[in-house]
């Protein structure tokens, strides 16, 4: 994962950036907008897998309406990268962590402020943990309570076995003592000396930090991004 360059496209001009160089592009899109749009609050965020996993490839940036509730976000956090079976989920501030909990009822702009950072928690089992950072805060409403501004899109992750193809499943089964993503090709193959494989072990490689984990398929947002092409 360390090796992989992440790149998104922007919603407003359809470029392509790297996670890092969006920070800055994007607010440049919401100066403009703050300064034709109706006033208000909104905030720019960066959403990313906890540091705790190194430098992963996974992003999403959201503009978000202030009067919009932290519910909302926990909605399309789950929508678009998590849910599976209706874990728990919680808000909390990074520094105090689950101490600290920011309650789902409370509105955008009595939490966020530029350079705040937080913790989001999915599932309190098979955790997924993740961290969001508020880059920017305009006197502007955002058209909707949350919109897409860009994810990064899906990359290319080659199968373990022959190393020529993009890996589509994944083997639950497997996983923790070998390398198990297979392309189409080498599923098949695998299904064959795996007896659980094809009962419940394999599961779909998408476009999200929660694969793999618990019963998690893919989202119901943008799902054209979430579901990864065969390269051959």
């Amino acid at each position: 994962m360390e090796d992989i360059v992440s790149k998104g496209v922007c919603v407003f001009c359809k470029k392509t950036y790297t996670k890092t160089g969006f920070s800055r592009h994007l607010q440049k899109h919401l100066e403009a907008e703050e300064k034709e749009g109706k006033p208000g609050k909104s905030y720019l965020l960066k959403v990313t897998l906890s540091a705790m996993w190194g430098d992963q490839p996974y992003f999403l940036f959201l503009w978000m309406n202030g009067e919009a509730k932290m519910k909302s976000l926990d909605d399309f956090l789950r929508d678009i990268w998590l849910e599976c079976c209706g874990h728990l989920s919680s808000f909390h501030n990074a520094r105090k962590r689950r101490n600290d909990e920011i309650p789902m009822s409370i509105k955008a702009k009595m939490v966020f402020l530029k350079g705040k950072k937080m913790m989001y928690t999915y599932d309190f089992g098979s955790t997924t943990e993740l961290e969001i950072s508020v880059l920017g805060a305009y006197h502007v409403k955002s058209p909707k309570k949350i919109i897409l501004l860009s994810r990064n899109e899906p990359f290319y992750m080659p199968c373990s076995i022959c190393g020529k193809k993009n890996a589509t499943q994944i083997c639950m089964q497997c996983c923790y003592e070998e390398e198990a993503t297979f392309c189409d090709t080498c599923a098949e193959a695998h299904s064959e000396t795996c007896e659980d494989f094809e009962d419940y072990g394999a599961m779909p490689i998408v476009n999200s930090p929660r694969t793999g984990i618990c019963g998690y398929e893919g989202g119901s947002i943008d799902q054209e991004r979430d579901v990864y092409v065969t390269k051959v």
